[in-house]
């Protein structure tokens, strides 16, 4: 049977605000969110079996559970697949913990590839709905533009790009998301209003924040310290964490300067993660 292979891209929180926390202590947030080209590749065929099987493998595969975020997917759309089962290998090159939603857009990425080209027959709403039921992020992977996400749960997708390389770097461990939410006091203003134009360029960006580094680098002091020497970095733009941790990401014009300011980090963290990329 036919191997399919698809790309699923890592989502990158360019700013995120909290806003409030409901009384459901779910955290209200607005964030500009962008994908870039680092990636997990996942390979999918139709296999004659009485189950789904899902193998990952690669750098960042240790410690997956076997729930996860496909098998929940695959069980919500076994009625819809009319009893067919997939084989689905992914090779994790996105690392887990990392405030760039790997597992969430993998999910995403099945679902596109199951409605787009196995002609899986759901409406946008039923969508929607499949996608809040796996994590609150997936609905993000559906397109992968940059996007506005505001207060009121809408999302904005933006055609301009940003055309920005990403300089990457994460510590030897991960953040826990919940860890990091139950540790914010303090709540922002609105940055983004739907019926407000913003010109999102340069100057822009440079201004905006992550609100979720104040609990991250209380919690995880070497963060702050990451951040403080990328700022340092020459050229850098502007330098942010992503999502709650614990990839800090340095954005550049240029991809001159993006790869002197690696030769530089790669220098003063030698045994950390650290690529390049650029948003797409």
């Amino acid at each position: 049977m036919q191997v399919y292979k698809i790309k699923s891209y890592a989502k990158i929180n360019i700013s995120l605000g909290i806003l409030s926390k409901l009384k459901s202590k779910i955290h209200k947030i607005e964030s500009l969110f962008s994908f870039i080209d680092l990636h997990d590749e996942i390979f999918i065929k139709k296999i004659n079996s009485k189950n789904h099987k899902i193998i990952f493998y690669g750098k960042f595969s240790k410690g997956i559970f076997k729930n996860n975020t496909i098998s929940t997917l695959l069980k919500l759309l076994d009625k819809k697949l009319c009893g067919q089962k997939y084989l689905i290998k992914i090779n994790k090159k996105i690392p887990c913990k990392s405030g760039m939603g790997g597992g969430s857009m993998n999910a995403s990425s099945v679902l596109k590839f199951l409605v787009k080209n196995q002609k899986l027959n759901l409406s946008s709403k039923e969508i929607t709905k499949i996608s809040s039921k796996i994590g609150s992020d997936v609905v993000f992977g559906l397109q992968n533009k940059t996007s506005i996400l505001y207060g009121n749960g809408k999302i904005k997708y933006l055609n301009n790009k940003i055309n920005l390389y990403a300089l990457l770097i994460k510590p030897d461990f991960g953040c826990s998301t919940k860890a990091i939410y139950n540790n914010v006091r303090t709540f922002s203003k609105p940055i983004f209003n739907k019926n407000k134009r913003i010109i999102i360029n340069h100057k822009f960006l440079s201004y905006l924040k992550n609100d979720l580094e104040k609990p991250a680098f209380k919690k995880y002091p070497i963060l702050k310290k990451i951040k403080a020497f990328m700022e340092d970095l020459n050229k850098v733009l502007f330098v942010n964490m992503t999502g709650s941790g614990s990839t800090i990401v340095g954005y550049f014009i240029t991809k001159k300067t993006a790869l002197n300011a690696i030769k530089v980090l790669n220098k003063k963290y030698k045994n950390y993660w650290c690529i390049l990329s650029k948003t797409i």
